[in-house]
């Protein structure tokens, strides 16, 4: 079982099959993995119950593997389905007190938030860490605002929870990522589209950690 008070948050992957530059969901999670990434988050906005299970599946046996958190996007169906280690969810995506309720208190609950309030429920409702942002544009996720730095701040101060900046982030941002005060950075295409996903995910949390 996963230590939930031992997470990396330091660089957390999303999957996107139709960024990604390996064959297979499992060759570019091994690599990210291999390379730093600390949790993984399986996002599958175009795929039916029966596939999104099946590659669940495979991936959770490369999560657990090298003991590294797997987190289902939006279907808790699909995190109980295949016992996966969490569920992160969205403002419009079912209640986090609910999930919290059907998952149990032993897994990991993350939720967006895009201000103070959102934050601070989140929270309130028993989240264990917030996706803020998004804190540059990004095509991955086209409906995101940008965050400021004075929101990202003011949420910041009012909740303990750790916090993944998402959107945008890479490689030249690391830098105005860490300052806002976030524990980590969630990147989509800056490593799971790079020709080599295992060096593009070490420089990332090379440039974290210097």
């Amino acid at each position: 079982m996963i230590d939930k008070k031992n997470i990396d948050y330091t660089l957390y992957l999303c999957t996107d099959r139709e960024l990604m530059s390996t064959m297979t969901v499992e060759q570019a999670v091994e690599q990210a993995i291999l390379g730093g990434c600390g949790i993984v988050q399986l996002r599958e906005k175009k795929c039916k119950a029966r596939e999104f299970i099946r590659i669940a599946e495979g991936v959770k046996a490369v999560t657990q593997k090298y003991g590294i958190p797997l987190i289902i996007n939006d279907r808790v169906d699909i995190a109980l389905a295949v016992d996966a280690d969490g569920v992160h969810v969205g403002q419009s995506d079912m209640p986090c007190a609910m999930v919290r309720q059907l998952l149990g208190q032993d897994k990991i609950i993350g939720v967006s938030a895009h201000n103070r309030e959102e934050a601070m429920a989140a929270a309130a409702d028993g989240a264990d860490y917030l996706g803020v942002g998004a804190i540059y544009s990004t095509n991955t996720k086209e409906d995101a605002g940008v965050i400021t730095p004075q929101t990202f701040a003011s949420l910041r101060a009012a909740v303990g929870l750790p916090i993944v900046a998402i959107g945008g982030v890479n490689r030249d941002r690391v830098d105005y990522v860490k300052g806002l005060g976030a524990d980590g950075m969630a990147v989509v295409s800056a490593v799971i589209s790079a020709r080599d996903i295992q060096g593009a995910a070490k420089e990332l949390v090379n440039l974290w950690r210097r």
